[in-house]
């Protein structure tokens, strides 16, 4: 039976988080109350209007400042003394082969204790964090101080190394992974008796993306990449790209959609290859803006260096385009290289090229096969409310042990 459940997550909501958003809602849809938990996130600009309604739905850990921490890991260590001590030996023992020093550790014991009245109040009968990061060991340390018990989203194949996943994972009821990729990071990382508690749930989309009219790729040359502009998002490389079809007189246009720290640096390669008329950089937009950027351009183009499985791509092919992407994390098992998409090895510019000018050159009518084929991939594994509906089944039917192992479709 459907009941209250908590997420935590470091910053709710977030632009680059509507997959969170999307996971909340159709849980809510089967039935469940959801309380939202964060971080940080009350003053994030916002340009969605679901995002800023789920700004107001959510409870600030950090909104109050310090003495706010301060009194309730005081009260939670007079009020109850042996869990206190219990959970700080493991906050102390997460520091050992963690990134972080003691102080970080003290203060996610501190935000546990903040957080942990909340969950009781609410009457939760778990709780579910995003991310393998700080998120996870907060909510873990919660569950030792007396909270329900929680499971965690790993979504890149980096946070594993954000330290203490191996305890995470054990004291866990279960964790997911985005993509079989994704899982096998994990097992690398954790004894094999724990293997039985990750399971794969896909991210996913809603029926608005699938039961739209289909909308042909235009027939001007024009790509879009949607991201945070970053290092690991590949984007230079990008630019690179385009500066040599530009140079050997293949007309292009290119929508960057996004933000980030690596956007002066992008800038001022196009600025130095002349290529302010050809590359256009949107920043941030809402959902329903990035919807429009895609059905406007003829493919989506994700050069990243490293990912677990970019959501944007799982839009793209929704919406009828195929994806030329990398082959990195769980890309591959969605874009297929010559049916949906093209795949590409990492960090190579030349196969980005080549890659770049077939997609260019390619008749309308073969990229609307392609097209087609995406959406077929993407309905057939992404769908938000099948993929919840796995979810959902773990919240009610919790491992019972170590050995145990729940029966879930990947």
């Amino acid at each position: 039976m459907p009941s209250r459940i908590a997420y935590f997550i470091n910053q709710y909501p977030k632009v680059s988080h509507s997959f969170i958003r999307r996971e909340i809602h159709a849980l809510e849809r089967q039935g469940f109350e959801v309380m939202r938990i964060a971080l940080h996130g009350w003053n994030a600009e916002l340009a969605d209007e679901e995002d800023l309604r789920e700004q107001t739905l959510t409870r600030y850990v950090l909104r109050e400042g310090i003495p706010s921490l301060l009194r309730s890991l005081l009260w939670t260590m007079f009020k109850s003394p042996v869990r206190f001590s219990i959970a700080l030996v493991l906050a102390i023992r997460m520091m050992l082969g963690s990134q972080r020093s003691l102080p970080y550790h003290l203060a996610y014991l501190a935000e546990a204790c903040r957080i942990q009245p909340w969950l009781e109040s609410f009457g939760a009968t778990h709780v579910h964090a995003h991310f393998g990061d700080n998120s996870a060991e907060i909510v873990m340390l919660a569950h030792t101080l007396g909270g329900p018990p929680y499971s965690f989203t790993i979504h890149g194949q980096d946070e594993p190394l954000f330290g203490g996943i191996s305890e995470k994972v054990r004291r866990a009821a279960f964790v997911v992974a985005i993509s079989s990729f994704g899982r096998s990071c994990i097992y690398r990382l954790v004894n094999h008796v724990f293997w039985h508690k990750i399971k794969v749930i896909h991210c996913g989309l809603e029926n608005a993306f699938y039961n739209i009219a289909i909308v042909p790729p235009t027939t001007s040359p024009r790509l879009v990449c949607v991201g945070r502009l970053s290092k690991e998002k590949g984007q230079l490389l990008l630019i690179e790209a385009v500066h040599r079809l530009i140079e050997k007189g293949i007309k292009l246009e290119l929508v960057l959609v996004g933000d980030g720290e690596m956007r002066a640096v992008i800038e001022k390669l196009i600025s130095r290859y002349q290529l302010t008329d050809q590359v256009r950089i949107t920043g941030w937009l809402s959902s329903a803006k990035v919807r429009e950027e895609i059905l406007t351009s003829r493919a989506m183009v994700l050069p990243s260096f490293s990912e677990g499985l970019p959501v944007v791509i799982m839009e793209a092919m929704a919406l009828h385009r195929p994806a030329l992407a990398t082959f990195v994390g769980g890309i591959p098992e969605l874009v297929i290289h010559g049916q949906n998409g093209w795949l590409i090895p990492a960090g190579d510019v030349d196969e980005l090229e080549t890659a770049l000018i077939e997609c260019l050159m390619l008749p309308i009518s073969e990229l609307e096969s392609m097209g087609e084929q995406a959406y077929k991939r993407v309905l057939e594994r992404h769908d938000i409310d099948r993929e919840v509906a796995k979810l959902a089944y773990l919240f009610c039917n919790p491992i019972q042990s170590d050995c145990g192992l729940v029966r879930v479709n990947d």
